[in-house]
């Protein structure tokens, strides 16, 4: 009688590798389904393991959202740091949304993640609470280096707050990244590049100066 063959079995994959992979699982489902919806047992079924290796790692889905929001800010944070490191303010400015307009183009699951789960207290012309978080960050890194170039730094974290609440606006292509639905219903099918849309931040960004304490 032939014997039945067995399954095979996957491969054990080493800690650093299997935390990566959750990660990118992670990230997928927060921002298909939000943080309330998400559990730990689908998660689990898409990585093709079992609940416990998920709270071996992170502790539970808190833990696993907490790296995923974590990296995805850090992330951010990287790439404005580099993209302002020279020119004026307005320049600045517009480097600073160029690069958080590509971070959404190229990675808008991570996006997603950050503005699917704002608090309830939250009114809806309001910035989630992730969104404000990283707009304080940002503020911090523009008052560092408005004062190393000599420019008033006391204007630093409206130009943030600016930035990341404009680009929050601006229409952009859903978590899978095919241009569908976005994460807030609208299409997205004419949305400017982010050259474009950067240029027009600048162009809002230098009107809220010029209101406030002048254009520098």
């Amino acid at each position: 009688m032939p014997k039945t063959p067995r399954p095979e079995r996957r491969p054990r994959l080493a800690a650093s590798a299997r935390r990566a992979q959750l990660v990118e699982v992670g990230r997928k489902v927060f921002a298909e389904r939000g943080y309330e919806a998400t559990s730990v047992e689908e998660i689990a079924e898409r990585a093709g393991i079992s609940k416990p290796i998920v709270y071996e790692h992170f502790g539970g889905k808190e833990g696993l959202y907490a790296v995923i929001v974590d990296r995805e800010i850090e992330y951010i944070v990287s790439c404005i740091v580099e993209a302002i490191s020279a020119g004026s303010p307005r320049e600045r400015l517009e480097r600073a949304a160029l690069a958080f307009l590509t971070y959404v183009k190229e990675r808008p699951g991570g996006f997603a993640v950050l503005l699917r789960d704002a608090p309830a207290s939250k009114g809806s012309g309001e910035m989630p609470a992730l969104m404000h978080d990283l707009a304080d960050r940002v503020g911090t890194i523009f008052t560092e280096q408005f004062r190393r170039a000599g420019y008033d730094a006391k204007t630093a974290p409206i130009y943030a707050h600016a930035l990341v609440g404009m680009v929050d606006r601006e229409p952009q292509a859903a978590p899978g990244g095919d241009g569908g639905e976005s994460h807030r219903g609208a299409r997205v099918d004419g949305a400017p590049p982010p050259a474009q849309a950067a240029d027009a931040v600048g162009d809002d960004g230098t009107a809220i100066m010029r209101c406030g304490e002048g254009s520098p």
